[in-house]
């Protein structure tokens, strides 16, 4: 016959119950801070609110601080796969060369991707003292998941599914000045700096 708990017994049950499963995963709560939980979703929330950054005044003989300028555009109707390809192909290009680039590319992100460029380009000249408009290059290009919308796929025979309407947000830093010069690696390079990434890595309650 079973038996209804209410008031403080039902809460003193509940919480015996939570410290035992906890005391099961090998010590107490402090144990479960080493879980891996996704990335929050707020990570890049304040993307464009970096360009209102402000920098201490600097000395007469210091090196002139580049401008650098960050934008984005949000709930973008296309994959952020297919986004992820293109904004990979501008990484570290000048604004002249990736806007070249995406201007020729008949994929629906690289139209998108080129008017945010042209966005930024003319964000950096308005708003930061920018004195020429090609002495850029982009620092940063990436893709992000945007928010999906489930909506209802009808089938046959009264039957239906769950289909998403898939949506990304793009993100991208320009800096003034040239382009950095990136060195040629060979596929041993590459190699050798997977190796050591994996001799450095930190394997939780390893011996």
């Amino acid at each position: 016959m079973a038996t209804t708990v209410t008031g403080p017994g039902f809460l003193r049950i509940l919480t015996g119950q939570l410290h035992s499963r906890l005391l099961a995963f090998g010590g107490g709560p402090q144990s479960l801070s080493c879980f891996h939980t996704s990335t929050p979703l707020e990570v890049n929330k304040n993307w464009d609110r970096r360009n209102f950054k402000l920098y201490p005044p600097q000395s007469p003989d210091e090196p002139r601080r580049p401008a650098e300028v960050h934008h984005c555009r949000r709930q973008i109707k296309y994959s952020k796969d297919k986004m992820w390809y293109l904004a990979k192909m501008i990484r570290g290009m000048s604004i002249d060369q990736a806007i070249a680039q995406l201007e020729f590319n008949d994929k629906k992100g690289a139209k998108i991707m080129k008017d945010v460029l042209l966005e930024a380009q003319e964000i950096a000249v308005r708003n930061h003292n920018v004195e020429y408009k090609s002495n850029l290059y982009i620092a940063e290009s990436f893709s992000s998941k945007g928010k999906y919308l489930k909506r209802i796929r009808y089938h046959g025979r009264g039957m239906f599914g769950i289909m998403d309407k898939v949506y990304c947000h793009y993100f991208v830093k320009l800096v003034e000045g040239p382009p950095p010069q990136v060195e040629p690696r060979t596929s041993l390079d590459q190699a050798k700096e997977y190796v050591q990434n994996l001799k450095n890595r930190t394997i939780i309650h390893s011996l």
